[in-house]
């Protein structure tokens, strides 16, 4: 009886320790348990349960944060499924590195308008863009992170003197 009784107010014990602690549930199924920081406007700012270095995630991998203290739970994004080339108009631009934070590298991705483009520049720019989309899409990818955004124009873009927009940049999922 002894046993019993010690082990349940262990029990009890262990849950309530556990209870305090914050668990981030990412779109990719994986379960971070820790203390939660700060939440940012993209990134959430935690440190692993038992350790005192601070850690970030990027707001995009993230389907919820369970806060262990008060049990609020506190959905971050919506998992973005991209099932193939069609599915481009889904995937999303970023521009900064930290988002990416918690996502796997899918890719090199590029988007760029033909040798001949007579477009005024915000047309070629947004045909870039979207087979950039395409290309994220194709590896089934709902990321991007820019890295590379440039437009070049008359006889440095081709002989005939047209515009050419070209993009760059590295495709990720969960």
């Amino acid at each position: 009886m002894k046993k019993f009784i010690l082990a349940l107010i262990l029990s009890v014990g262990f849950s309530q320790a556990n209870a305090q602690v914050d668990v981030i549930t990412k779109h990719s199924g994986e379960v971070v348990n820790g203390k939660v920081i700060r939440v940012e406007e993209y990134v959430v700012v935690f440190k692993y349960d038992g350790e005192d270095a601070e850690n970030s995630i990027g707001k995009y991998a993230i389907e919820k944060v369970v806060y262990g203290k008060s049990g609020r739970v506190e959905e971050m994004t919506e998992k973005i499924v991209i099932s193939g080339e069609a599915d481009w108009e889904k995937v999303v631009i970023l521009e900064e590195k930290s988002y990416i934070a918690g996502l796997k590298k899918g890719g090199e991705v590029r988007g760029k308008t033909g040798l001949i483009n007579f477009q005024t520049g915000n047309t070629g720019d947004k045909k870039a863009q979207k087979k950039l989309k395409m290309d994220a899409a194709k590896l089934g990818c709902p990321f991007v992170l820019l890295t590379a955004d440039k437009t070049t124009v008359g006889a440095n873009s081709n002989a005939l003197g047209g515009t050419q927009a070209i993009k760059t940049g590295v495709a990720y999922k969960y």
